[in-house]
């Protein structure tokens, strides 16, 4: 069981899943939220029947699988309904997170969450590490990934925590608007062998 944990965060499109296999390829267990949170409403899975029956069959695709943009809809224009959904979902992401922290080998375990001081996540935490970008570069790269517009980048941007606040309330940071692939790695794995060392000082 790993009892150290490193708390990765960074608002959208800064580069957190990238990161993350970077230290994943140094040999380090990742717990990803929102994979997490994606695997909570598979078909069959309890959630998704309790969202089905809340929501009724529109929010499924022609797959029987959670329709995401239709469910992003019906939370977007009903604020309450984005609260049930949450009342629902963060208790089981919880949970899960801890369990699959708890259950991680090797000296610790990284606990990736977009919305980690968001949800209070960091109290579960030894140290954060937070992966930031200029907005613009949000923007740019988001758009570029998903398609998405503008608009709606600036609009989950304004639902995350200001990026000021969010460096400011981390303990380590990688500023990755203009690194190389290798620069990128090279921080990483000056990173990895710090929390070693931390985690280490960490064993009963």
């Amino acid at each position: 069981m790993s009892n150290w944990i490193l708390g990765l965060t960074g608002g959208i499109g800064s580069g957190k899943s990238t990161v993350a296999n970077l230290f994943a390829a140094e040999g380090v267990t990742i717990v990803d939220a929102d994979q997490i949170a994606r695997e909570l409403v598979l078909p069959g899975q309890p959630a998704l029947l309790q969202i089905l029956d809340h929501f009724g069959g529109q929010i499924l695709n022609a797959n029987g699988e959670l329709d995401r943009g239709a469910l992003r809809q019906q939370i977007f224009a009903h604020p309450q309904e984005k609260q049930w959904l949450n009342q629902l979902l963060h208790p089981l992401i919880r949970n899960t997170l801890l369990q699959r922290c708890r259950e991680a080998s090797g000296n610790y375990v990284i606990l990736m969450a977009p919305l980690l001081f968001e949800n209070a996540l960091e109290t579960w935490v030894n140290r954060t590490l937070c992966i930031d970008v200029r907005e613009q570069t949000q923007i740019a790269r988001t758009c570029q990934r998903d398609g998405n517009t503008p608009e709606l980048v600036q609009a989950i941007m304004a639902s995350q925590l200001p990026r000021a606040e969010r460096l400011q309330r981390s303990d380590d940071y990688i500023d990755n608007d203009q690194l190389t692939p290798s620069e990128l790695q090279r921080a990483v794995r000056q990173l990895h062998i710090k929390y070693l060392a931390l985690s280490s000082q960490h064993l009963p």
